[in-house]
Order: C-alpha cells, then sequence, then structure tokens
C-alpha cells in the first residue's frame, strides 16, 4: 500500500527551504507516477508552487470512499443513498450565472441523485438544469465516518488544522464533489474518487487576460465572447495555460494564484481540500492587504465616520472569509502548537492525525514569524479595536517565537 512507503511523521531535510516560485520548472506540469519522498514533494512541488498530478498507484485506494461509494468504477448511489440520502446537500446549477458563479441551493441528497440518474440516462440533454454538488463539508458533517484519509504530501495543512482545532469556529475547507458528465489564493487538491475530469490551468497573472474591459472575470474560460476584443481587450495575450485530464485514483495540486476550469468528462465523484501552510501563508498575507484596500476604495466616502476602519475590517471578513484579527488568531494558533513542540516537547499532531518534525516544525515558526512581522508592522492595525485591546499579546509571542528559534535553531 502506498501509505507503507511512508513514515508517520512529516520532516524536512532542512528547515531552511527555499520558495523558488520563479522556477522554470512551472513551464510543464509535473507528473508523478511512483512515489518520492515527502521532502521531495514539499520542495519540488509545493515550495516551487507547481501543478501537479499523482498518478501514483494505490495513493487513494484504500479510501472507505473509494470502496463503498464506488461501483463498477462509477457512483454507487444506492448505497449513498441508503446511507446519506435524507441530508440536505449544497447543489449548484452550472447554467445559471449569480454574481459570476452558480447559485447555490440546498436540497437533499436523495433529491440530487434522483435527478443525477435522470439527467445521465437522458443523455444530458441542454434543456434539463446542469446541477453539481459542490462544497458538501461531508467531514464537518460526518466527523466519526473517516472516509478518507490526507495523503501525506498535503498534511502540512495550517488551515484546516486551525479550523478543526478551534471548535468554535465550526468551519473548514474539506469538500466533497459529485456531478454528472458536465464546474467551476489557497492551494487546493482534489483527488477523483471516481470519474474522469478536464482541467484548465492558468500561471498566475493570466487572470487578467480573461477580465472585461470592466475588470470583471470572464465566466467561462472558453466561451467565445472572449475573442470580442471590444469587451475582452486583452485576451490576445492569454498564455501559458495547461490542460490536464484527471482519472479515477488520481490527485492533482492546484498551486496558489493559479486561476482554473473544471469539467466532468464522466459522472464523477472528488474529495478537495483548500489549505494554507508556511509556503504560501506570505501570499495569504499580500492577498488580504489586497482585499483590504479594495474595501477602502469601496467605502472611501465614509472615512470620516467613527469606526470606520472597524467597518472595513467586517467588510474585508465578509467579502474575503478573514480579516486582520482573524489571521491574527491563525497565525496565534499555529504558532503556539509549534512552540509547544519545539519548546516543551508535546508531540504535535497535525490534522489529518500526522505528526511533525522538529525541522518542519522550525520551518513553520520561520514562514510564520516573517509573516507575523509583517501584519504588526502594518499601519492599519494602530486603528483596529482588537489590536488596541490586546496590550502586550503580540509583543509577546513575536518574543516567544524569537526566543524558541534562536534557542533550537543552535542545535540543528
Amino acid at each position: 500500500m502506498i501509505k507503507d512507503v511512508f513514515s508517520s511523521t512529516i520532516e524536512l531535510e532542512n528547515y531552511k527551504v527555499e520558495h523558488n516560485h520563479k522556477s522554470n520548472e512551472k513551464e510543464s506540469i509535473c507528473e508523478i507516477n511512483t512515489p518520492i519522498s515527502y521532502n521531495e514533494f514539499f520542495e519540488r512541488i509545493i515550495c516551487s508552487n507547481r501543478p501537479c498530478i499523482l498518478k501514483v498507484p494505490n495513493l487513494i485506494e484504500d479510501w472507505i470512499s473509494s470502496r463503498q461509494w464506488v461501483e463498477n468504477n462509477k457512483p454507487y448511489f444506492s448505497f449513498l443513498s441508503d446511507k446519506y440520502g435524507s441530508f440536505e446537500v449544497p447543489v449548484a446549477n452550472c447554467n445559471e450565472k449569480y454574481y459570476n458563479a452558480q447559485k447555490t441551493t440546498y436540497i437533499k441528497l436523495d433529491d440530487f441523485i434522483t435527478y443525477w440518474k435522470d439527467y445521465s440516462e437522458k443523455g444530458h440533454p441542454s434543456d434539463m438544469p446542469s446541477l453539481y454538488l459542490k462544497d458538501w463539508h461531508f467531514p464537518k458533517d460526518f466527523p466519526e465516518t473517516n472516509i478518507y484519509q490526507v495523503p501525506q504530501y498535503f498534511a502540512s495543512d495550517w488551515l484546516n488544522e486551525y479550523l478543526c482545532g478551534k471548535t468554535s469556529i465550526n468551519d473548514d475547507y474539506r469538500f466533497v464533489y459529485m456531478g454528472p458528465k458536465d464546474v467551476f489564493t489557497s492551494f487546493s487538491w482534489s483527488a477523483n474518487v471516481c470519474g474522469c475530469k478536464r482541467w484548465l490551468l492558468f500561471p498566475p497573472g493570466q487572470e487578467n487576460n480573461l477580465r472585461d474591459k470592466f475588470g470583471q472575470l470572464a465566466y467561462d474560460a472558453t466561451a467565445p465572447e472572449l475573442h470580442d476584443s471590444a469587451m475582452f481587450p486583452n485576451y490576445h495575450k492569454l498564455c501559458g495555460q495547461f490542460e490536464i485530464i484527471q482519472k479515477a485514483g488520481e490527485v492533482i495540486f492546484v498551486p496558489s494564484g493559479w486561476h482554473h476550469q473544471v469539467w466532468n468528462l464522466e459522472d464523477t465523484i472528488s474529495i478537495n481540500h483548500n489549505w494554507v501552510n508556511g509556503c504560501n501563508i506570505k501570499t495569504m498575507w499580500d492577498s488580504l492587504q489586497n482585499n483590504l484596500l479594495a474595501v477602502k476604495k469601496e467605502v472611501e466616502d465614509y472615512r470620516t465616520i467613527d469606526g470606520w476602519e472597524d467597518h472595513c475590517q467586517l467588510m474585508l471578513r465578509a467579502t474575503y472569509g478573514m480579516n486582520y484579527e482573524e489571521f491574527y488568531n491563525f497565525l496565534h494558533f499555529i504558532a503556539t502548537r509549534r512552540l509547544d513542540y519545539l519548546g516543551n516537547n508535546n508531540p504535535n499532531i497535525m490534522f489529518g492525525e500526522w505528526k511533525i518534525g522538529i525541522n518542519h516544525a522550525i520551518f513553520d515558526l520561520v514562514q510564520l514569524k516573517n509573516v507575523l512581522d509583517l501584519l504588526l508592522c502594518d499601519s492599519n492595525i494602530k486603528f483596529i479595536s482588537f489590536f488596541q485591546n490586546v496590550g502586550n499579546q503580540c509583543d509577546n509571542l513575536r518574543n516567544d517565537i524569537n526566543s524558541t528559534l534562536l534557542k533550537v535553531t543552535r542545535h540543528t
């Protein structure tokens, strides 16, 4: 089994791993057909922000979802209906545009499966809606049902480590997707439990060539209207995109900032994660800052109102999903866990039950410290109530990180 190739610990050979986001290797999609070490994958793929498809045999073969949700290489509808049919799931209509995405409603899984079978049996007629089950937080809804194990390559997952560790938040970025043969700045990985997908990936910056004259991204990256130069003045500059066909049992890694579009070529079930770690935490911070600038520009006319900065933070939370306070709490949570491991030698169980090694913990703490320094130097925080009220907590955290890193790097 593939899992026997690895230990239960994720570790790096050296905590001084360079981020080579400008690597020439990104001129092609990396295809991995045989197991490689966690360290090699981390340096060559994750830290280089390079797209990759894993075709390693038996990578997801042992998953409960692979064994119980599939029959004859197709979705096992009767099992899914019997087991989960009464639960409501989020379903998007791919034919119905809603704020440059698809409109989502909640229906019972039984009803979705009934539609799915009917749609497939009729040959996917164009006069029927094209529905797609997306963003179903299955692990959160069924915490006792371990339908998959996070592949070791993706075990360094700060975001889900934080969200699953902070039970008061009641959220995560772990999803199940299901749908008939044809939808649409973190990392993401996607494993095909069954079925086949076609992916289009666009390197960072290329998405700007898909914007119309008003700055809005095209709803469909293959739509004929993109050739209208009056409406899409930069489309002719588009280059460097990749196409990937992902089959059952294969896992794709989509790096930070890579715009992508997906089609189901067959009836498909996939499991997906969005996540952040030490390799792209700086990218997340940059995106948070840029989104705050956009919010401030939107409400600039109200700058003189009392509490304007705090209101901007509320808007940032609503539009981006996180604001400065939550970003700090996120960093604080991860830092505290790494400090506890390095300073007190308390075992640090990562998200997905993986353990973290010493060099990896140091790497995490170094990257976190760099971004924490940027946050605490940001001129916006002196106007935000949260940072005015926490006293010396932020500086104390930074001092704890500095002293711990000084101690552990002397012996590493």
